[in-house]
């Protein structure tokens, strides 16, 4: 897993800033962890620190760290951070399984996972245990997963007799997007997300590219860049229907008790 996200660090940035629906989403994604009061924040997946440069940025008060499987990542993310003299952000490498280890009695406020990295852990109950042990008493996490039933996806891939592809996430072990390297990942469905947070309170859940094409679809979202404000605008009013969880995303918001302590 860790070759793969190593390969992947070399052209992330460019392939990231080529892509409007990717930064779209990113920025919403964003807007939901600044809703909520913190002071230390840790991103578990921060890739070539995107996020990590920009919430120290916008945020110079606060502290955040991050953690990644990847060494190339960890060396990008790293630059990043020493380039612009940041030191309210740090990143570190290391999987969900680490973090008592990388942060032993430290609590974070808010702990946030853009674009699925909880996708490729092994179990998500220990990955969720894992979590709740350097999370603070009264923190937040917001949480973005990879959907098992994106019912567009599966369409479009059923359209061009991608067979295949069209159920991939139904099985025990999802490949992940790249055609030609193989990311050993589950996709689960809200049921088992909110079983594995048991333990938190959930705040709110939102889904992405329901009806809006998906970052992957490249071709698509140009031939319909004039429909793309609509069809952002009908997804959003889709979150208040069944068919909210039906996108390539969901994110949730959870809430640790504050009245239980570890």
């Amino acid at each position: 897993m860790e070759r793969y996200y190593d390969g992947d660090a070399g052209d992330f940035d460019a392939r990231y800033w080529k892509n409007p629906v990717l930064q779209r989403i990113r920025q919403d994604f964003r807007e939901q962890v600044k809703r909520h009061a913190f002071s230390k924040a840790l991103e578990i997946g921060y890739g070539t620190g995107l996020d990590l440069v920009h919430f120290a940025v916008t945020h110079p008060g606060r502290h955040f760290a991050g953690i990644d499987i990847s060494g190339a990542m960890q060396e990008a993310a790293s630059g990043k951070i020493g380039d612009m003299g940041l030191e309210n952000a740090m990143a570190l490498k290391g999987s969900v399984e680490d973090l008592p280890g990388l942060f032993p009695g430290r609590d974070f406020d808010m702990v946030y996972v853009f674009f699925g990295a909880l996708n490729t852990v092994e179990n998500l109950h220990v990955a969720a245990q894992r979590i709740d042990e350097v999370t603070k008493p009264g923190g937040f996490l917001v949480l973005s997963f990879v959907n098992r039933n994106y019912v567009a996806g599966m369409l479009i891939e059923l359209l061009k007799l991608r067979f295949r592809a069209a159920f991939s996430r139904y099985r025990r072990e999802w490949g992940g997007y790249s055609p030609s390297q193989y990311l050993p990942s589950r996709c689960y469905s809200p049921g088992q997300i909110r079983q594995a947070f048991a333990s938190f309170r959930l705040l709110s859940r939102k889904g992405y590219s329901i009806l809006h094409p998906a970052w992957y679809y490249h071709g698509l979202a140009r031939r319909l860049r004039p429909l793309l404000p609509t069809l952002w605008r009908a997804d959003k009013a889709l979150n208040h229907t069944p068919f909210w969880s039906w996108g390539e995303y969901s994110l949730f918001v959870f809430q640790k008790p504050d009245n239980i302590r570890q």
